[in-house]
């Protein structure tokens, strides 16, 4: 029996997890893949009893688990800053070493997308993000801080390793999947050093992969290329930053962060799986949330647990659902996050 670590989190997260528990437990029953979930009561309420929003053995006891289903968390108006972010979201990536954030974004139908002419499938990106390194590992600081003289640093971190691991991810998912191409992203005309590491490990690594087309190309470029001719990439491959920025793009290109899902993944320990949108604190507790990017949450992770036809089941039964109209507002519907969870499950079928 697989077994999965539940956080709900904060806000939306409370509402759209449920939903997705449900669906991913229809779809694994129908599959013959039995499933159990443990919930942890991680987030911000935690945070305010305890002073810490998970606790500092959290991902020791994480290990045990064969995945990580989380919501989202933070947002709180008691708390100030982004410290329940880091002590989960970022606090389980580093503690995990879960380098790999991977962020699929397919369009499902044609009304989703601000473009003209793009059809269901049209648009089908894979972005991996590299996780553990660059500015989010925050090294730096302030001096002066609070004056006009005030001077912030904030520096980025880039490893060979962990450059090139993430690098090989790509290309290996693109040859297992048959992947077209596979594009890496940096600014190597501009920022000679993080931009240089990155540009001579993706030769280095590219070579191992001639069966795979592939191509640098600078950051700007691809963001702009992305809107212009999005059937023109694949799998992108980028740094922590830049890959946060680019797909949130490819986000928008298929329907936003209602149909967003991502995986952190490192193969040599528990993985971690969590919708790419927030807590949402301006409609959460309202029933209203799309629930659609952690139910397709939960088909990425069906497909790690090795339940590739109760993954296949979940985002078929998605794609009928929003081609029936069968959807949240945030999508152009009318549905609230429990019907719209529901117009899901009735279409599961393995």
């Amino acid at each position: 029996m697989a077994k999965v670590a539940v956080i709900r989190g904060d806000g939306i997260g409370q509402e759209v997890v449920p939903e997705a528990e449900q669906t991913i437990q229809a779809a694994a029953r129908a599959a013959g893949f039995p499933i159990e979930f443990t919930q942890f009561d991680w987030g911000s309420e935690r945070y305010l009893r305890e002073g810490r929003a998970m606790p500092e053995d959290g991902c020791e006891t994480l290990r045990k688990f064969d995945a990580i289903f989380h919501g989202a968390v933070g947002g709180h108006p008691r708390i100030k800053g982004p410290v329940v972010q880091e002590h989960i979201i970022l606090g389980i990536r580093f503690g995990l070493d879960l380098y790999a954030n991977i962020r699929p974004c397919r369009l499902y139908h044609e009304s989703l997308t601000p473009l003209k002419n793009k059809k269901a499938g049209e648009i089908d990106h894979v972005v991996f993000r590299e996780n553990t390194e660059g500015l989010f590992v925050n090294v730096g600081g302030f001096f002066k801080q609070g004056t006009k003289d005030e001077v912030a640093l904030q520096e980025e971190i880039h490893t060979y390793k962990g450059v090139e691991r993430v690098i090989r991810a790509a290309f290996l998912f693109a040859r297992r999947h048959k992947r077209r191409k596979v594009t890496m992203a940096d600014k190597a005309s501009g920022l000679r050093y993080a931009g240089g590491i990155w540009r001579r490990v993706f030769e280095e690594v590219r070579a191992e992969f001639k069966d795979v087309e592939s191509e640098a190309k600078h950051i700007d470029a691809v963001a702009m290329e992305l809107v212009q001719h999005p059937q023109a990439f694949d799998v992108m491959v980028t740094n922590n930053m830049y890959g946060d920025i680019l797909s949130d793009i490819t986000s928008g290109l298929v329907g936003g962060l209602g149909l967003a899902p991502s995986a952190n993944l490192n193969m040599e320990t528990t993985c971690f799986f969590e919708p790419v949108h927030g807590t949402a604190p301006d409609i959460a507790g309202r029933g209203i949330a799309n629930p659609m990017a952690a139910i397709l949450t939960g088909a990425l992770m069906l497909d790690h647990l090795g339940c590739l036809k109760g993954g296949e089941a979940i985002r078929r039964a998605v794609e009928e659902a929003i081609g029936a109209g069968e959807r949240t507002a945030d999508l152009g519907g009318k549905l609230d996050t429990r019907a719209c969870g529901e117009a899901v499950r009735k279409r599961l079928r393995v």
